[in-house]
């Protein structure tokens, strides 16, 4: 079994390898990078049964992978019903595809102090999304019913910085009828 998962999980890690050294940053890398992702989602192959458990306290981190150079991480999130991020943007580029489960992410930006959404996803299996710094507030939460795992690629070597976010937002939110 050992055999199997490291030639799933190798065969991403070379796939995603492939696509960040081919493209130039920005954009290009960050649609190289999610067609690369997209195929190995729901492949049983990538994830140890220790790293589908999650964490009642909050959504559990799996370091899968960290390029030699840094250039990318390949990280696991295992998330249960009705956990949640904080509202919060990334220090570079970053991938996410949904492995299983459903996520719900809304997409914010700031105006005067006050956290604006600006739209809303729900995510399933296979849906890939990609995240480009600066504009990329956001939060997530698991809406399915059961456990929801989805597989983050950042442009960041995550076990230097401990974790992909720059900074949380605490401001509060500005609701509809206040907009203008």
């Amino acid at each position: 079994m050992t055999t199997t998962l490291t030639t799933g999980l190798t065969a991403l890690t070379t796939a995603l390898d492939a696509a960040v050294r081919d493209t130039a940053p920005g954009l290009a890398r960050v649609d190289a990078v999610g067609h690369a992702l997209a195929p190995h989602l729901g492949d049983p192959r990538l994830l140890t049964p220790a790293q589908c458990v999650g964490d009642p306290a909050h959504y559990r981190q799996h370091v899968l992978h960290v390029a030699g150079d840094g250039a990318f991480s390949l990280v696991a999130l295992v998330w249960l019903p009705g956990q949640s991020t904080p509202v919060h943007d990334h220090l570079s580029w970053c991938v996410v595809g949904v492995h299983s489960g459903e996520e719900h992410e809304t997409r914010y930006r700031l105006d005067g102090g006050r956290l604006v959404a600006t739209g809303e996803d729900v995510a399933g299996p296979g849906t890939v999304t990609g995240l480009l710094p600066p504009g990329d507030i956001h939060r997530v939460t698991s809406t399915g019913p059961g456990t929801t795992i989805s597989l983050h690629v950042y442009g960041v070597d995550v076990t230097r910085r401990g974790s992909s976010i720059r900074r949380r937002y605490d401001q509060p939110e500005m609701s509809a009828k206040w907009r203008r």
